[in-house]
């Protein structure tokens, strides 16, 4: 498929299952396809991120990921709300791309999508606009990275460990002027560090895969394999995340990490290893009978344990001090990556 098929794919599935929908005031893409070319292939484990915008202050449990005329879309709502001051959507390193290029808005009926590209769009790529949305991620580090809750289950503290951590990556792509991604940041993130190897080593070193082994990525991606497929078969819970654990989802988790190894990018491909761990233990917390649970905990366990070196809180914590303690030099280091470019 092409990334411009993919598009229309996504236009289609709006204008025939969202566009009528009480509240429905526009839809438009939020991730990566926006800035392919229309003849570049669509790989089966890149999806396509539809932000479908309705009315209010609160958003529903997202669609998420579904297939439509062979496309992989993600789907999620974004509050009327959210989107309302043109200056804090330019600010937040998130939103903003979606509206500093011509192709991302899908349908406006409203005219909303379209005044917000016209306020954005002039000033995205100015010193100040970056520097405002590069400050926005690590305001965002800063504040997940320190409300934690030692009480919530163990899978929970995992992901608000390692989310935010890896924001680091983000700062730098924002900087860089690159769209932030998540599945892919490390990757991206080394790329703009070609020139600062022991730099990007350093973010790894937070996460604690900078020295992991390929081999040993691939067998516990073999085994989230397994873990995946009886998470996606047991759940009924509703997680935010439920749509990632899930068939139509699973060439992204698994072959898209699996593609990642193959590429010699082991250490890049443990972030989201990791994360769909967690998530699978959730739901099968959630959903599945205990011998399961135990069996797929055990594996959670030792791929946290082997890939990061994290075994309990108390590593949590240290990782989480030790980033926002490098937080001083990420910012001299984004600076410094803007002030290259201009």
């Amino acid at each position: 498929m092409r990334a411009a098929d993919a598009r229309d794919a996504a236009r289609d599935w709006v204008e025939r299952h969202a566009a009528g929908e009480p509240g429905f005031r526009g839809a438009y893409l939020a991730g990566s396809v926006v800035d392919r070319p229309a003849g570049a292939v669509q790989l089966p484990w890149s999806d396509v991120d539809v932000a479908v915008v309705i009315a209010g202050e609160a958003a529903p449990l997202k669609p998420g990921k579904l297939r439509h005329r062979g496309a992989l879309l993600d789907v999620s709502y974004v509050p009327e709300e959210l989107l309302a001051d043109p200056e804090r959507v330019a600010a937040t390193h998130y939103l903003a791309p979606s509206f500093a290029d011509p192709d991302g808005v899908l349908l406006d009926p409203a005219g909303l999508l379209g005044r917000l590209r016209d306020a954005i769009a002039p000033t995205y790529a100015t010193p100040a606009a970056v520097r405002r949305r590069v400050a926005d991620v690590l305001t965002a580090l800063r504040m997940r990275l320190s409300a934690r809750d030692d009480a919530a289950p163990w899978p929970q503290q995992v992901m608000a460990w390692l989310f935010p951590a890896g924001l680091v990556t983000v700062a730098v792509l924002v900087a860089a002027g690159e769209r932030p991604t998540v599945r892919l940041r490390y990757r991206r993130a080394r790329d703009v560090l070609h020139d600062r190897p022991a730099l990007y080593a350093r973010m790894l070193e937070l996460i604690g895969c900078v020295d992991v082994d390929a081999a040993v990525a691939a067998r516990h991606l073999d085994r989230l394999e397994e873990v995946f497929d009886e998470a996606a078969a047991v759940g009924r819970t509703p997680f935010f995340f439920s749509s990632d654990i899930s068939a139509d989802a699973r060439p992204i988790a698994i072959d898209g990490s699996r593609a990642l190894l193959d590429a010699g990018d082991h250490r890049e491909a443990v972030f989201w290893i990791v994360a769909t761990f967690a998530r699978c233990q959730q739901i099968l917390d959630a959903d599945a009978p205990p011998e399961r649970t135990r069996a797929a905990e055990h594996a959670f366990r030792t791929a946290l344990a082997e890939l990061t070196g994290v075994r309990g809180p108390d590593d949590l914590h240290s990782r989480a001090e030790a980033t926002l303690a490098f937080l001083p030099e990420l910012d001299d280091v984004t600076a410094a990556i803007l002030g290259r470019r201009h």
